[in-house]
């Protein structure tokens, strides 16, 4: 059967009106409102070490600091929130907390084992929170007296870390939150002359002790910033818009997230106009997009908690626990929509991991060694998406993985080419054997899996090129 010329013309002018309204998503938004402080840019970083970066697709987030300690609990009572934000617990004494300090003695901390397990996992970056809201500092820093310097361990936390990860060719992010519950000039709001002249004394310690990072760890590829929501900060653009491109001076190639900056009316994340303040999206916490609108073709990041909503270590889990199966499909999901996906783990107080995360780690570590390829350097690739998972695209490649995710009970896979292309060749990842794959309409096809029981997502790949589609079809008619 043979489509007729209006037919053609049909599905040509189709698929122009597809990319006419991806390039109208893709546009930035037209400014309406005068600003100072918005964003500096329009569309996603080029140079080498965003690309690097963007390649990465898989990382590891460690909460730890004294909220280990505790773990969730104090005085025989569960606290039902994140173990990180325990002291802000009715439950639990600021100053019992703030003296926790004295019991910090991480015997069984390793980094080389630390760095050693991310990199079995397949995670090409990780991020550390140096300073949590307590103020407690993992590195001895010259600017507070509440640091690991005052514990019994005494020792620098995250120099060793740094030095470990990189050997093991993983790149290190720092995280740092605004938000200082030990620091007398922290304030939530400027309420009066004295807050906010104290407020000005905390923003130079802020600046002071980033910069005491890049200084003592040069090797960093990034901040990771957090409790950016305070009145305090909000209403200060001026001073997040500079101090992010002083960072950057400071450290060129330095990347930072779009959770640091607000602008001159407030406006976090994106500015008053619309536009991405940051070098990447970063609102995407224990939650993941839907489809690539939702993202706004910028680069973005996904952080994931393994239980429900526990960040720094908790000695009781509740709720659901997300498999590894479950954390992968979350893993090919971000990458299909040209994200990183980051997984996090809260190392127990002695500075050993529970066994529920090594195992995570290293079941997804064994998929990963197989189906990597799919992932590293993996983005949107531009296909319809279908039921039984998630289509990614190897860089500006004609390669495109396929990770099925949910095997139909019938065992065909449907895939649908654009127009003007035509699937040259499918093969099983792990197997290297070829699919058998059956036409079945322009541009449609049905690839058959072996029957057999599959204990994880599978990888195809596809090689998928630009020109006259294979077979002749003829729209049906009745």
């Amino acid at each position: 059967m043979i489509f007729n010329k209006k037919s053609r013309i049909f599905i040509t002018g189709v698929s122009l009106l597809f990319s006419l309204q991806a390039a109208a998503a893709a546009a930035p938004p037209e400014d309406t409102v005068s600003l100072q402080h918005g964003a500096h840019r329009s569309g996603n970083r080029t140079d080498a070490d965003m690309e690097r970066w963007r390649s990465h697709r898989l990382g590891q987030f460690i909460h730890w600091g004294l909220y280990a300690i505790p773990g969730g609990e104090w005085n025989g009572k569960v606290y039902n929130g994140a173990a990180e934000w325990i002291r802000s617990w009715k439950e639990m004494p600021h100053e019992a907390y703030d003296n926790l300090y004295k019991q910090f003695n991480p015997a069984g901390y390793n980094p080389q084992q630390w760095a050693r397990q991310a990199k079995d996992m397949g995670a090409r970056y990780m991020i550390i929170t140096t300073k949590h809201h307590d103020g407690f500092c993992l590195w001895p820093s010259k600017y507070s007296k509440y640091t690991v310097a005052s514990t019994p361990w005494k020792k620098d936390i995250i120099g060793p870390m740094v030095e470990a990860y990189n050997k093991e060719g993983i790149d290190v992010v720092l995280y740092f939150s605004i938000i200082d519950w030990n620091h007398p000039d922290w304030r939530t709001s400027l309420k009066t002359k004295e807050d906010t002249v104290a407020y000005g004394r905390f923003k130079v310690f802020v600046k002071n002790q980033l910069k005491e990072l890049l200084t003592k760890y040069p090797t960093v590829k990034g901040f990771w910033f957090d409790g950016t929501w305070d009145e305090s900060w909000k209403t200060d653009g001026a001073f997040s818009d500079e101090l992010e491109q002083y960072l950057q001076s400071l450290h060129p190639g330095l990347i930072i997230g779009s959770r640091l900056r607000a602008d001159e009316k407030g406006a976090r994340h994106f500015d008053s106009n619309g536009r991405l303040m940051g070098d990447y999206e970063q609102g995407w916490e224990r939650k993941l997009p839907e489809k690539i609108e939702d993202v706004h073709h910028n680069d973005w990041e996904g952080v994931m908690t393994i239980p429900e909503n526990q960040w720094g270590y908790h000695a009781r889990w509740t709720g659901h626990i997300k498999t590894a199966n479950e954390l992968i499909e979350m893993l090919a999901r971000s990458a299909s929509l040209g994200g990183n996906f980051v997984i996090n783990f809260g190392p127990k107080a002695d500075g050993t991991y529970r066994a529920e995360e090594q195992q995570l780690a290293a079941q997804i570590g064994q998929w990963m060694k197989t189906n990597g390829a799919a992932i590293y350097g993996g983005g949107y690739a531009g296909l319809e998406k279908q039921d039984w998972g998630y289509y990614i695209r190897k860089g500006n490649t004609d390669t495109v993985y396929m990770v099925v995710c949910n095997i139909p009970v019938s065992g065909y896979l449907r895939v649908k080419i654009p127009p003007q292309q035509s699937l040259q060749s499918a093969t099983g990842l792990e197997s290297g054997q070829p699919i058998p794959t059956t036409q079945t309409g322009r541009n449609e096809y049905l690839l058959q899996l072996e029957n057999k029981k599959y204990d994880a997502p599978v990888v195809i790949q596809l090689e998928v090129k630009k020109g006259k589609e294979r077979g002749e079809f003829e729209k049906a008619r009745t």
